[in-house]
């Protein structure tokens, strides 16, 4: 299975290394740095590389690549959905997971790591488990292991890895009991010079934080749960009943969690919540350009969108650019080309503008296709997909939580082409 795994930053050093099976030599790393070269972008590196006599499979995230290296041939999404949980993981032990947080807790981070693989293969990946064989870091804890000379490492086997319920501690108690749901939708969409969808689809979380004393079981059904299309799961699901009844019935691990992740495809039921208007035109032989574009709400329910940031990449041939918002400011970067407009908040009674000219090379032919806009946006308040929470009971405990569900839609790779 997995043999080492290599932490590489953004400036190719190799931070951290951990090998479970065998010392693998830092130079198979060389085949990652090659095709780190050849990608144009960091997202853009394949995440499966294969070497003379290893694989390399690679996410990028928070600005690291966590890089792991196997001998045999294995499904490529277990490695990555374990590299994913390994991130996630660090998220909740440190806040953050950055380099800096890495260093400073690196004790930490290979006792960590030494519990979520076993002999390369994953063992304990839940995070109410790792939590209680070795304890987060506190500053407290820190400087009692540094007087004492003591670790992290807790004296007992968790009580859930000996249960049927491996995600959830016994014994768990709170005085305020709550449950919160996020349901949080990520819209892709590329729209024509016209106005027309050409592709659009959801990505959709539902992330929970539950804080319940006792071992609750929860039951959640939607109003509308056939729009829920390939679906993907929490272990604590219990996937018959979803299957035969569309609900989703789980005993819920303790904390936060992503309860499930689902995609909509179908054009039909995808809405687009904002419109942008633009003439951009470049004429032969002049040294003067037009821009102008309207950003403006459409299908969102009467919801504010907010948090509106537009981009493009304007063609090489544009010096500058002399332009007036309405609202918000804006950005011209001279040497990389690149127009960025911080709208804020869309008032749909005054819609915000940006219009002026573009100086361009003088001589130079009109360019090849006019720029592509990029969008940013939050709407609070609004799953786009329509997907809403009909209700959430609790069974096989006496006491009334708190209950809370919030929804969320916000921009994904959302482009319009003029």
């Amino acid at each position: 299975m997995i043999h080492s795994l290599f932490l590489i930053n953004a400036a190719g050093d190799i931070f951290l290394e951990k090998h479970w099976k065998s010392v693998v030599s830092r130079s198979v790393c060389d085949y990652f740095f090659e095709a780190q070269e050849r990608a144009s972008e960091a997202e853009n590196v394949p995440p499966v590389i294969p070497t003379p006599h290893h694989y390399l499979l690679s996410v990028y995230r928070h600005k690291i690549f966590f890089v792991a290296v196997i001998q045999s041939e294995v499904p490529p999404l277990f490695v990555i959905e374990f590299l994913h949980r390994v991130v996630d993981t660090f998220q909740d032990y440190f806040g953050i997971c950055s380099e800096v947080m890495i260093k400073d807790n690196v004790v930490v981070v290979y006792e960590v790591l030494e519990e979520m693989l076993d002999n390369g293969f994953p063992l304990a990946t839940e995070s109410n488990i790792l939590k209680e064989l070795i304890k987060p870091p506190t500053i407290l804890r820190t400087v009692v292991n540094t007087i004492t000379g003591s670790t992290n490492v807790g004296d007992q086997l968790p009580t859930g890895q000996l249960s049927v319920v491996p995600w959830r501690r016994t014994g768990v108690k709170y005085t305020n009991n709550e449950a919160y749901f996020d349901v949080i939708e990520e819209i892709d969409a590329i729209i024509d010079k016209s106005g027309s969808t050409i592709t659009a689809e959801i990505q959709g979380v539902i992330d929970a934080c539950v804080k319940l004393t006792g071992m609750p079981d929860l039951t959640l059904s939607f109003m509308n749960p056939r729009l829920l299309d390939d679906v993907s799961f929490h272990p604590c699901v219990r996937f018959k009943r979803w299957e035969s009844e569309r609900i989703l019935s789980f005993i819920p691990p303790d904390g936060n969690f992503r309860l499930l992740s689902y995609h909509v495809s179908a054009q039909n039921l995808v809405a687009i919540p904002v419109y942008v208007k633009h003439n951009i035109s470049f004429r032969d032989g002049s040294s003067l350009g037009r821009f102008e574009i309207t950003v403006g709400p459409k299908q969102t329910m009467g919801k504010t969108i907010e948090g509106v940031m537009v981009s493009s990449q304007m063609p090489k041939g544009v010096l500058n650019m002399s332009l007036t918002p309405s609202q918000g400011t804006h950005v011209f970067d001279p040497v990389t080309k690149l127009l960025s407009w911080d709208v804020g908040k869309i008032n749909p009674q005054k819609l915000p503008s940006l219009k002026g000219t573009m100086s361009l090379q003088g001589g130079a032919s009109k360019p090849d296709e006019n720029p592509t806009i990029n969008l940013q946006f939050k709407i609070q308040q609004l799953a786009i997909s329509g997907l809403k929470v009909n209700r959430l009971d609790m069974y096989g405990e006496k006491y009334k939580p708190f209950k809370g569900i919030k929804y969320m839609t916000k921009a994904g790779k959302f482009q319009v082409r003029t």
